[in-house]
């Protein structure tokens, strides 16, 4: 016999590499993509772009929770005014969201 009868027997795939065993590890990973990786990575691109656009006179809340108005802007330090003549230096990346005009007036 030039053909052991096992191998004779299977699916003809050469050292039994089975596409379909791996079918089930290859949903899982495109499910994983699209449920995991993708929207976090829209949703750092969202943050980076918003980080990018605060510019003077924007109501910002860190994200330790203060609120406050943004005096002066650099690269990568923002200057808030939390209240009359009271100031803080804040790294850009702290800031969690911008708010809208007049929402300091209203706290």
């Amino acid at each position: 016999m030039f053909i052991s009868p096992a191998f004779a027997a299977g699916n003809g795939s050469p050292a039994g590499f089975d596409l379909m065993g791996f079918l089930p590890m290859i949903v899982i990973f495109v499910l994983f993509w699209f449920l995991m990786v993708r929207p976090q990575q829209k949703r750092m691109k969202e943050t980076q772009k918003m980080l990018s656009e605060i510019q003077k006179g924007d109501e910002v809340v860190t994200q330790g929770g203060i609120v406050g108005r943004v005096v002066k802007a650099s690269e990568q330090y923002l200057t808030l005014e939390i209240a009359n003549n009271v100031e803080i230096n804040v790294q850009r990346a702290a800031v969690n969201g911008k708010l809208e005009k007049g929402t300091m007036k209203s706290l």
